[in-house]
């Protein structure tokens, strides 16, 4: 999965402006057009959720993501016609690595959620992107593993 140079932009000054909180966000491509392109930049509401259940949601905005209901619809409406997402978001002063907490938010009762989704994280130190990794679903491993990412 491929973003072009400017939807790389757009996802590094989101991560930049959102910092010291994680952003999220998305970018359809739909299957045999990919050209017929969706940016979504989402709002990371956890913040909110661990002000109204701080048992069920201990962590803040700072070490976690959760899209909020009408930007996960709007991903969800695209993927029903045909859209391919990547599904990005950034972590903060950490590497760019697809984390345990990432994994059970994509997965469903040991299924992925969306397989053919690809997850871009991207790591801020300090206010300013350092890198960015991809992951997908390998159903033969059955785990998130590594897969080449390009900004072009």
């Amino acid at each position: 999965m491929s973003v072009t140079p400017e939807e790389f932009k757009r996802i590094v000054a989101q991560a930049e402006r959102e910092y010291p909180n994680e952003c999220c966000g998305a970018v359809l491509v739909k299957e045999g057009c990919p050209e017929d392109r969706v940016f979504l930049q989402c709002r990371n509401i956890q913040d909110e959720l661990h002000a109204r259940e701080p048992e069920r949601y201990p962590r803040t905005a700072r070490t976690a993501y959760h899209i909020g209901p009408e930007d996960f619809r709007a991903i969800d409406d695209r993927v029903a016609k045909g859209y391919h997402p990547l599904i990005y978001h950034s972590h903060i002063d950490t590497g760019a690595y697809f984390s345990e907490t990432d994994k059970r938010i994509a997965v469903f009762q040991g299924e992925p959620l969306n397989p053919n989704a690809t997850y871009l994280v991207v790591s801020v130190l300090q206010g300013k992107v350092a890198d960015a990794n991809a992951f997908a679903w390998d159903p033969g491993r059955r785990d998130f593993l590594p897969v080449p990412f390009r900004a072009d």
